[in-house]
C-alpha cells in the first residue's frame, strides 16, 4: 500500500498537502479500499469557514456513507469538480485526486496531522 512521505495524514484516512497557508485534501488509499466503489462527493462548504474536526462533506460508496471531515481550520476555497462526473478517479488514484482546497487560517492547530510513519502505524503496516 503507498503511503507517500511528502504528506500529512489524519487517523480519519484524509491525506493533506500543506503549502504555505493553502491545504490540498483527499482520502488515502486505505481509506479508498475500505470504502470500495466511490460513487459520489458531496460538498456544500465552498465559502465557509471550518473548524478542525468538522464535517465539511461526505463521500459515498456504493455500501456506505462516510463523512469528510476538516484536519485543521480554514476556509473551503474549491472543490475538484471533476469528481462530479468521475468519483471512481479516487478509487484509481487516490494521492492525485484531490477533494478541496482550502486556505489555513494563520496559527491553525497541526498537532493532529500524522506523518507516514505515525499514519502507518494506525493502519497496522
Amino acid at each position: 500500500m503507498d503511503i507517500p512521505a511528502g504528506l500529512k495524514y489524519t487517523k480519519d484516512h484524509e491525506w493533506v498537502k500543506i503549502e504555505g497557508n493553502s491545504m490540498t485534501l483527499g482520502i488515502t488509499e486505505f481509506a479508498a479500499k475500505e470504502l470500495g466503489d466511490i460513487v459520489f462527493v458531496e460538498v456544500d462548504t465552498v465559502g465557509d469557514e471550518v473548524a478542525s474536526g468538522d464535517v465539511f462533506g461526505t463521500i459515498e460508496a456504493v455500501k456506505t456513507v462516510s463523512d469528510l471531515f476538516m484536519p485543521v481550520s480554514g476556509t473551503i476555497d474549491e472543490f475538484n469538480e471533476a469528481l462530479e462526473d468521475s468519483p471512481e478517479s479516487i478509487n484509481e488514484s487516490p494521492y492525485d485526486t484531490w477533494l478541496v482546497k482550502a486556505s489555513i487560517e494563520d496559527g491553525a492547530d497541526m498537532g493532529e496531522l500524522l506523518d507516514a510513519d505515525a499514519y502507518k502505524a494506525v493502519i497496522g503496516l
